[in-house]
């Protein structure tokens, strides 16, 4: 099997694992009626693991890419973002309930960041530029 392959076939292994987490979130916890009587905590927990599941999935299956600035981007806003949601998140638990407009900024954020469109993303760079290296 080629090299091309056999980062194809891992890329589609990740990017399938990928879209389980994120359709498990939004199925069992997002979009349930129950999760409104989860504690607040308890759901920036829940928030915060998917985030870190995804990241690490994504970081295990784009680990083969030959541009290796890639595998840098997907660090760099993986890192950045949760640095920033990890601060709101201290900050709410810390000082109390913060705006409804910073929650969502932090929403978007965590949507971006567990959402399969980053990934696909990543693949089709490579795919592009894969020989440039």
């Amino acid at each position: 099997m080629s090299l091309y392959n056999s980062e194809r076939r891992r890329f589609i292994m990740g990017l399938f694992i990928i879209v389980l987490v994120y359709s498990a979130y939004y199925i069992f916890f997002a979009d349930s009626e129950n999760a409104v009587t989860i504690p607040r905590r308890m759901r920036h927990i829940i928030k915060f693991s998917t985030t870190i599941l995804v990241y690490l999935i994504g970081s295990f299956h784009l680990g083969t890419l030959q541009q290796k600035w890639m595998r840098m981007l997907w660090h760099c806003i993986h890192i950045s973002l949760l640095v920033t949601i990890t601060s709101i998140g201290l900050y709410d638990w810390t000082f109390g309930m913060v705006s409804n407009s910073t929650k969502d900024v932090a929403q978007s954020m965590q949507e971006f960041l567990i959402s399969p469109v980053l990934y696909v993303g990543m693949g089709i760079l490579n795919s592009k530029y894969v020989g440039f290296s």
